[in-house]
């Protein structure tokens, strides 16, 4: 008998004008932590599309054994009956039902046609000890933070007898004590036996976690190693195909330039939301990286979504570009103004999923491709062909459908939707999440050129060596408020944690 309860061999699978995995082998021992790596395109969420069952048999090529039975699903549901669960980066719960309901949904335990809440509130119990969160089945599950919906997903794939539970991003919406949590809950799953496979593109979560790691690249495996024999630089060597001395671009020196952003006593309600904005005043110059850092709920999306007028209600504060004040404050006023947004939630607020390429990417711009309000087809094309080429983003066609693309290249159909606004602000909210490392170097190349034109940028984000790394200033929210702020020379994550939390 095979060593391995996992094996897929050969497996090919072909989209319009690309293919996407081209003969990978991947396979998973018995209670190990086996994390896929590779660049976003590399070919990881196809390939577990099709051990989840999204892409039933037929449509690829190749082999898939469980347990030395070969496989052929034909949906998820048969996936499942086979013993693997995906938990995919964005959950799949009913945000209105309540955890019992979620944990239950498609195996209700009834009688008579009658629903049996009784034995469906023991089952919800038992799946949420096993990932040791003590609430109510009765919860209803969108009150709840995302690290707990989290592990709702996990307990309910336990629930299911899952053998092999595949994790995709597990803790990129996670704060610091989520995350630990979510890691050392796998690392119990996999003394029970469990087969995890992570995905993940940060690397020291994945030195720190895995038995062993398979790397794809451009579709195909480059191959498994264990854990102990690779290095950070060795594995990005391996993803990229080349040596990335440094994630971060060099820091240019910069002079003191006039203020392009001026935000002053700005305050906002947040409604039942919990979280309030609270007389927060700071600038960013012309050519100027500063970085936002805070603990999540400490108010930096918050802030940045007031002030683009999609977020709670301003009861006190102003809000200058170029000396200038703005008036009214709406995503077309403050673009008018030359203030631009790049979301963290690209999928919600930057991208509209089920149109293509060119039109993301000249959506918020379409004045500079329109006639007496008719838009210039032939125009569109070349504005939106040319973000393509120079931002480098892999798509077949400009008519392909951004949802179908890869979220690295998702990113960057958004980045270049906010540059042809032409912004003298830009502002960046965890502008690389869910990316690899090879097109945060490009992303953060991209940044230093913009400043290095003179726009004044923002940059909010949960990865501190990111801040550190990228920007000239850090300010620190805690609570609504800004807690301090520091020149790069004195940031340290210690002192930018202790203004987070309040302990300074």
């Amino acid at each position: 008998m095979s060593d391995y309860i996992l094996e897929m061999k050969g497996i090919v699978k072909e989209f319009p004008g690309v293919r996407a995995l081209d003969g990978v082998t991947f396979s998973a021992r018995k209670g190990e932590i086996l994390a896929l790596v590779g660049e976003n395109g590399a070919g990881k969420s196809t390939l577990m599309k099709i051990l989840s069952g999204v892409y039933p048999h037929g449509t690829y090529q190749g082999e898939i054994t469980i347990e030395g039975k070969p496989q052929s699903f034909s949906s998820v549901r048969d996936s499942e009956n086979a013993g693997v669960a995906i938990i995919f980066q964005e959950l799949a719960l009913v945000r209105q039902l309540s955890v019992c309901e979620n944990i239950t949904l498609g195996e209700e335990i009834s009688k008579n046609g009658i629903i049996d809440w009784n034995a469906s509130y023991k089952k919800a119990e038992e799946a949420l000890k096993l990932v040791g969160l003590d609430i109510s089945p009765a919860t209803i599950t969108g009150t709840m933070g995302v690290g707990h919906q989290q592990l709702i997903e996990i307990a309910k794939a336990l629930s299911k007898k899952a053998k092999i539970l595949v994790l995709d991003e597990p803790t990129a919406a996670l704060s610091e004590k989520e995350a630990d949590h979510l890691l050392a809950l796998m690392r119990q799953l996999k003394e029970k036996g469990v087969t995890c496979i992570y995905i993940s593109h940060r690397l020291k979560e994945v030195l720190g976690i895995a038995d062993r790691i398979t790397v794809l690249r451009d579709g195909k495996t480059v191959g498994t190693q264990n854990t102990s024999e690779m290095t950070e630089s060795s594995l990005i060597a391996k993803m990229v195909g080349r040596e990335l001395k440094d994630v971060f671009p060099p820091r240019a020196d910069k002079d003191c330039r006039e203020a392009v952003l001026s935000v002053k006593n700005w305050s906002v309600s947040g409604g039942d939301t919990g979280i309030d904005v609270k007389n927060v005043s700071f600038e960013v110059r012309k050519g100027e990286i500063v970085g936002m850092a805070g603990l999540v709920g400490s108010g930096r999306t918050e802030l940045a979504m007031s002030m683009f007028g999609i977020w709670g209600e301003r009861t006190a504060g102003t809000l200058e570009v170029d000396c200038k004040p703005v008036e009214r404050f709406t995503p077309k006023d403050l673009i008018r103004s030359g203030v631009s947004l790049a979301s963290e939630d690209r999928k919600r607020w930057g991208l509209v999923l089920i149109h293509d390429v060119k039109t993301n990417i000249t959506l918020s711009a379409l004045n500079a491709i329109a006639t007496n309000g008719v838009v210039n087809r032939n125009e569109e094309i070349t504005s939106a062909g040319k973000y393509v080429k120079d931002m480098a983003i892999k798509t077949p066609t400009l008519e392909q459908r951004a949802g179908n693309l890869s979220g690295g290249n998702q990113q960057k159909i958004v980045l270049s939707k906010c540059l042809m606004t032409r912004p003298k602000v830009l502002i960046l909210d965890e502008p690389t999440r869910g990316i690899d490392v090879g097109a945060k170097f490009e992303i953060y190349t991209l940044i230093h050129a913009l400043a290095a034109q003179g726009v004044g940028i923002l940059v909010i984000s949960s990865e501190l060596p990111e801040i550190l790394g990228l920007c000239d200033r850090v300010l620190v929210m805690h609570d609504g408020e800004l807690a301090g702020e520091l020149p790069i020379r004195n940031a340290t994550q210690e002192n930018v944690m202790a203004l987070a939390t309040g302990s300074n």
